[in-house]
């Protein structure tokens, strides 16, 4: 699925030169946000990730996301789920703040029942590293909860393929450089400096 029109459309693909929250510089930038606010956009991609899931063969019985983005993307994702799996539900998981020198994790609402031997579903939005999505899949993984796979909308790593093991389905690969402040080329040094 060409996921790019809709991002167009909702002002959410963005291209000039910014700094990004991992430090280095990209030419592009999607914020999944501005996309997300459109129930329409929303319903569009919810529908597609589940047909993803269920063509994959998986039937978890949740779907998890890591808080803030992620919610609402569960939740859809699950809702597009129940005329295949009635009983699915849409949790989140939320960070923890890191004691110093410690590194930050994620963790499950008090409000939220895993059990073992459960599977699961893990979305993202944009996939760049996937360190957020796989905090949110380890911190469901100590209930003894089973990550059937990780669904998102836009894989941006450069190398496609399960990541740490865990399968994992995108609706598009979309891969752009991104440079360390250091190696910026001469002509996105040239474009102003937004902060992301």
């Amino acid at each position: 699925m060409d996921v790019l029109p809709l991002y167009r459309q909702a002002g959410a693909f963005h291209e000039g030169h910014f700094l990004l929250a991992s430090g280095r510089h990209s030419p592009m930038f999607l914020q999944s946000t501005t996309l997300l606010q459109h129930p329409a956009a929303m319903q569009t991609i919810g529908a597609a990730l589940a047909a993803r899931i269920l063509e994959a063969g998986h039937r978890p019985d949740f779907v998890i996301g890591p808080a803030m983005g992620g919610v609402v993307l569960a939740y859809e994702v699950a809702r597009n789920l129940i005329g295949t799996l009635p009983e699915v539900r849409a949790i989140f998981a939320e960070k923890v703040v890191a004691e110093a020198g410690g590194q930050a994790s994620m963790k499950i609402r008090e409000a939220f029942t895993v059990t073992a031997g459960q599977s699961f579903v893990a979305v993202e939005d944009v996939l760049t590293t996937g360190g957020s999505v796989l905090k949110a899949v380890r911190a469901t993984e100590k209930y003894g909860a089973r990550c059937l796979a990780i669904a998102v909308i836009i894989d941006r790593r450069a190398q496609t393929g399960p990541l740490e093991g865990r399968p994992l389905l995108s609706l598009q690969e979309l891969y752009f450089e991104t440079y360390a402040p250091e190696d910026v080329p001469g002509w996105l040094a040239e474009r102003e400096l937004q902060e992301i």
